[in-house]
C-alpha cells in the first residue's frame, strides 16, 4: 500500500525517505500526499503502529530516542547516572558517555542531572518553533507516564514530568553567544 501512496498526484508535502528506509529501502526524498504523512505521524504518536515499526517511526520523528529512552531508566535507578559519567569537566560537570543521536555537549551536572544542547538556530524564534517541535518529539518517543506541566511553561520553556518516577525533563531556549541559540534539555531527578 506504501509505495501505491507514494505514486500518489494529489496535494503533496516532502517527506524524506529515511522515515520510511526500512519500508522502502532509499535515501532519496519523496512526495507523499499531506493527509498521508499527517495519518503516519498520528500513527506514530499515538502508538498504533506495532513493533518493530513503532521503534522505526518513533527514530523517524526523534532521531535521539533510542538513546533517551536509555538515559531516561539510569535516572531511575539508586545509582543515576554514575554507569554513563566520562571525563571530568570544569565545576561539578562530567561528560556523559551516552550521547543523545543529533544532540552536543551532552554531560552531567552532580548525580542527578544529564543535560544536551541541540544545534545552533540563527534566532531565538527559530529556537522556540524547535523547542515547541521537540518537546512533541520526546512525549511521542517516551509514551505514556510523561506529562507536561503547564503551569510551568513559556514560549522558552517547557517541562515534561513523570507520573510515576521523581524525574522530569526540561525543554528550555538559550543564548550561547550573541548570535547563537540552542535549546537544551534537562534530564534530572526531582527531590522529595
Amino acid at each position: 500500500m506504501l509505495p501505491r501512496l507514494l505514486q500518489s498526484n494529489s496535494s503533496f508535502g516532502l517527506v524524506h525517505k529515511t522515515t520510511l528506509k526500512k519500508t522502502v529501502h532509499t535515501k532519496s526524498f519523496a512526495i507523499l500526499p499531506n493527509a498521508t504523512a499527517l495519518v503516519l505521524a498520528a500513527m506514530c504518536i499515538a502508538g498504533t503502529l506495532v513493533a518493530p515499526s513503532a521503534l522505526r517511526c518513533q527514530e523517524s520523528i526523534a532521531p535521539f530516542c533510542s538513546e533517551l529512552k536509555q538515559v531516561v531508566p539510569i535516572a531511575t535507578t539508586k545509582e543515576r547516572f554514575s554507569s554513563i559519567v566520562g571525563k571530568s569537566r570544569e565545576g561539578n560537570f562530567s561528560e556523559a558517555r551516552l550521547v543523545l543521536k543529533g544532540w552536543s555537549e551532552c554531560s552531567l551536572y552532580g548525580a542527578g542531572t544529564y543535560t544536551c544542547d541541540s544545534g545552533h538556530f540563527q534566532t531565538v524564534q527559530e529556537a522556540e518553533q524547535q523547542q515547541a517541535r521537540m518537546l512533541q518529539n520526546i512525549q511521542a518517543c517516551l509514551g505514556e507516564g510523561w506529562v507536561e506541566a503547564k503551569d510551568r511553561f513559556s514560549a522558552r520553556y517547557a517541562v515534561l514530568q513523570h507520573a510515576k518516577h521523581p524525574i522530569s525533563i526540561t525543554l528550555s531556549t538559550d543564548q550561547i553567544d550573541e548570535k547563537q541559540h540552542v535549546v537544551r534539555l534537562i534530564l534530572f531527578v526531582r527531590r522529595s
